[in-house]
């Protein structure tokens, strides 16, 4: 029977591994992930779990060692966060490019410099193009899900790709809540074994792998990749539908919040979403016609959903834990391209805030909301990001 249990959201992430039936995981510590791969490694000495276990010396090696498991055909597992993901850089394309359906959780964490061990969405965001499936969680419940959700979505023929569950650090992966804990049977018959139907590496019949590839054959490659992702959107929404009827969690690439009547819309990611929730609720409370979108699948992102939802909204307020230097938010940027073209189309205001780790608290939601009415009173449309909870004022 299913069990509610009191878990931070690095165990959670643990137990939705472990309940994966993982064969390999590779580790590397760096905070605020380590617990994920300790947890892990406590489940393979006790027993608990029937997987080989890899300490490596670098996040570069981890990601190299999950990928050459699951050229071999076994289900793999790793998780890395901040500096340790960049170091994966060179490395993830080929997770990606070769269709293996890793996953890789990321305790999301600021990146240097200057050192930050606090979150926000800087790391996996320089990660946004490489070609996996990102989801966000909002919670330690959401952790768990999205690891076994994972391994169905990616594993599935339409989209045989990597998947990258992000828990913003310390927020969500340090954080203890409580979490319903499926059992294994329940787990078994929504993810069965893992059976590829390609094994790359095999001594019987060797191939090359990564190759070097000429201008013939490359765009048709990329076009194939940009084809599965497109792909993963209906599939996380028909498989997000499956793991609610098993389990009575739905998800999809989007979930809506007091939309009816909803005149301004936030637009959020990870674990601010639960602040906003709160918000929302305050402020209707009040009287006043707000909603909100949040968006779980980042990559893909759902520009169509995105676009039908917020048609109807005047104001738009999009929150972006991730500076986006030289630009604005990445979140605001895919919201503003959902919607170009459309007439008549909300404003858009973009928002930035709780960078390296700091609190995105009701206060600066409502000085999100209180910015937004104000500006858009006056007409005022402001083509860039306003830094809204920065001690040296707004940009």
């Amino acid at each position: 029977m299913p069990q509610l249990r009191a878990l931070e959201g690095n165990l959670a992430v643990a137990e939705g591994a472990r309940l994966s039936r993982i064969q390999v995981c590779a580790a590397y510590p760096i905070t605020p992930q380590t617990p994920i791969v300790e947890y892990i490694s406590e489940y393979v000495r006790q027993g608990m779990l029937n997987a080989k276990y890899i300490a490596v010396e670098s996040e570069h090696s981890a990601i190299s060692a999950v990928i050459g498991a699951s050229l071999v055909g076994a289900r793999a597992f790793t998780a890395t966060a901040g500096a340790g993901l960049a170091l994966m850089h060179e490395v993830t394309i080929v997770a990606a490019g070769n269709r293996l359906p890793i996953v890789m959780a990321i305790a999301n964490r600021a990146m240097p410099s200057p050192w930050s061990l606090q979150v926000d969405h800087s790391d996996s965001m320089g990660e946004r193009d490489q070609g996996w499936v990102q989801l966000y969680a909002e919670n330690a419940q959401e952790a768990l899900d999205f690891t076994i959700l994972g391994y169905r979505i990616g594993e599935d023929d339409r989209v045989r790709l990597p998947i990258m569950p992000c828990i913003d650090g310390f927020y969500v992966s340090h954080t203890t809540e409580v979490v319903n804990v499926p059992d294994q049977e329940q787990v078994d018959a929504f993810l069965p074994p893992y059976k590829p139907k390609h094994v790359y590496l095999d001594v019987n019949d060797p191939i090359s792998v990564n190759n070097l590839t000429s201008p013939d054959v490359y765009t048709e490659i990329r076009q194939e990749h940009f084809r599965a992702l497109q792909n993963a959107l209906s599939v996380i929404d028909d498989l997000g539908t499956k793991f609610g009827d098993c389990f009575g969690r739905y998800y999809g690439v989007v979930e809506g919040v007091a939309l009816d009547d909803a005149e301004t819309i936030f637009v959020t990611m990870g674990s601010i979403t639960g602040t906003v929730r709160q918000a929302i609720r305050d402020m209707r409370a009040k009287g006043e016609h707000v909603g909100l979108l949040k968006v779980t699948a980042f990559r893909p992102f759902p520009k169509a959903k995105v676009r039908q939802i917020l048609a109807s909204a005047k104001r738009v307020l999009v929150i972006d834990r991730s500076a986006g230097l030289g630009s604005e938010g990445p979140l605001a940027l895919e919201v503003k391209g959902a919607l170009y073209g459309l007439y008549p189309a909300p404003i858009v205001y973009g928002f930035i805030g709780g960078l390296g780790g700091r609190d995105f608290s009701l206060v600066t939601i409502a000085r999100a909301y209180k910015k937004a009415m104000e500006m858009s009173a006056k007409g005022e449309i402001n083509p860039r990001a306003i830094w809204i909870d920065s001690k040296e004022g707004e940009l």
